[in-house]
C-alpha cells in the first residue's frame, strides 16, 4: 500500500473553521524511558524531533461538544510559543503548518487521529476559513 505512517493534510482540511489554543504547550512524556521522578521526553520516531503539545478547541459548529478540545503534538527543537492574544477574543486563535494525521484505534475501539504539525503561528490575515477538500476530510475530523 502507498500510504504507510503520518498522511499529509492541510490545516484547513482538519480545521475548516479554524482553531483556537486552549491550553499551554507542554513537553510530552517518554512513559518507556521515563521512571519514578525523572521525566524524559517523548522523541518523534521517524525524525527524531522533540515532541510538545497544546490543546486547541475546533471552531466547527457541528463537531459534539465532547470533540472540540483536541491535542495537536508539534514536533520542534525547542518550546513552541503560541501566538499574542488577540484583543477582544476569549482564545488565541492559531493555525499550524505541515499537518500530518496517523489513524489509530483508540482504547474505546474507535478509529481516532493523532495530530502532528511542524509549526505553530497566528492565522493568515486577509483571508477566509478554506472549506474541506472534500466530504472525506470532514468525516475524518469527526470520528477523532
Amino acid at each position: 500500500m502507498a500510504l504507510q505512517g503520518p498522511i499529509p493534510v492541510t490545516f484547513a482540511q482538519v480545521f475548516p473553521h479554524g482553531c483556537y489554543v486552549v491550553g499551554e504547550v507542554e513537553a510530552v512524556k517518554d512513559f518507556d524511558a521515563s521512571t519514578n521522578g525523572r521525566f524524559v521526553q517523548a522523541r518523534d520516531k521517524s525524525t527524531g524531533e522533540l515532541v510538545w503539545q497544546v490543546a486547541v478547541m475546533d471552531a466547527d459548529p457541528a463537531v459534539k461538544p465532547g470533540q472540540k478540545t483536541v491535542a495537536v503534538k508539534i514536533l520542534a527543537p525547542v518550546q513552541p510559543v503560541p501566538p499574542a492574544p488577540m484583543p477582544g477574543l476569549p482564545f488565541t486563535p492559531v493555525e499550524f503548518d505541515h499537518v500530518t494525521v496517523t489513524p489509530y484505534v483508540n482504547g474505546t475501539g474507535r478509529l481516532a487521529y493523532s495530530i502532528k504539525v511542524r509549526e505553530m503561528r497566528a492565522p493568515r490575515t486577509g483571508t477566509a476559513p478554506a472549506k474541506p477538500a472534500t466530504a472525506t476530510a470532514t468525516t475524518a475530523k469527526d470520528a477523532a
